[in-house]
């Protein structure tokens, strides 16, 4: 039985953490299942968006260090299957092209927040605890934390958490921009949700340039993402769901946009 649970609700692809009798500590084979559900939600043009989630008390535990230590040991991340995405988003020629919202609670541990740093949006119940504790065990954070962590909210603030192990509360998280919305207990996966679902009814063309553009300003700077704003919206001015958004908008009404 796969320790992924992936289905679909209204062109959002959910995609539940589901170890909970373990705290959703992260095995090779459920990183292995969640790059597969990644990258069908790369590829089918009916998901619009991604909602990453946890079932039971926590998001996760971290890493199950007794199956990632001999990998570690060699150099390396596990082999991925064919068709997949990495879920750290560590190759920036081969993200996710759509966006991922996440919803996280109890602990999130290690590569739990390296998993939502690689998302877009984070959605935290209040009894959430955060914590980088690679340095505890006698290693450092590998899956983007230390370049992740500190785009999002600050040198200081990241160095702060990630040479002292300490915890972050929900509040502390939300505070210096680790987390977009905090919710009461229980509430995270349907705010998530909420979220997601608006997202889903944009124009699937537009939401995928603004996510590539900022990307690329984090990934290259700001000039090479000027450069590219004009010339990569020439292709969306020319498709039928701009034709569809100015028609909604003369006609007063929601869009309904197809992705082409």
């Amino acid at each position: 039985m796969s320790k992924i649970n992936v289905y679909t609700e209204n062109n959002v692809q959910m995609i539940g953490i589901n170890r909970p009798e373990k705290r959703n500590a992260f095995d090779l084979n459920m990183y292995g299942d969640i790059a597969l559900a990644y990258g069908e939600l790369n590829e089918n043009p009916d998901l619009r968006c991604g909602l990453l989630y946890a079932e039971g008390d926590h998001f996760t535990g971290g890493l199950d260090l007794t199956e990632w230590a001999p990998l570690f040991s060699e150099g390396r991340f596990p082999d991925l299957p064919a068709g997949s995405i990495d879920p750290l988003g560590l190759d920036e020629d081969n993200r996710l092209k759509k966006p991922v919202v996440v919803a996280v609670q109890g602990l999130c541990y290690t590569i739990g927040i390296e998993l939502i740093l690689a998302t877009d949006i984070r959605v935290a119940s209040k009894d959430t605890i955060f914590s980088q504790l690679e340095i505890k065990r006698g290693i450092y954070p590998v899956g983007g934390a230390t370049v992740r962590m500190i785009q999002e909210i600050g040198w200081g603030n990241a160095m702060r958490y990630l040479l002292t192990a300490d915890e972050i509360t929900a509040d502390e998280a939300y505070r210096v921009g680790l987390v977009q919305e905090l919710t009461k207990p229980g509430s995270q996966k349907d705010k998530a949700m909420e979220i997601a679902t608006t997202i889903s009814k944009m124009a699937p063309l537009g939401v995928q340039a603004t996510l590539a553009s900022a990307r690329l300003t984090k990934s290259k700077g700001d000039k090479a993402a000027i450069e590219r704003l004009l010339p990569d919206l020439l292709p969306i001015m020319k498709s039928e769901d701009f034709k569809e958004g100015i028609q909604s908008f003369i006609e007063r009404r929601e869009a309904n946009f197809k992705g082409v």
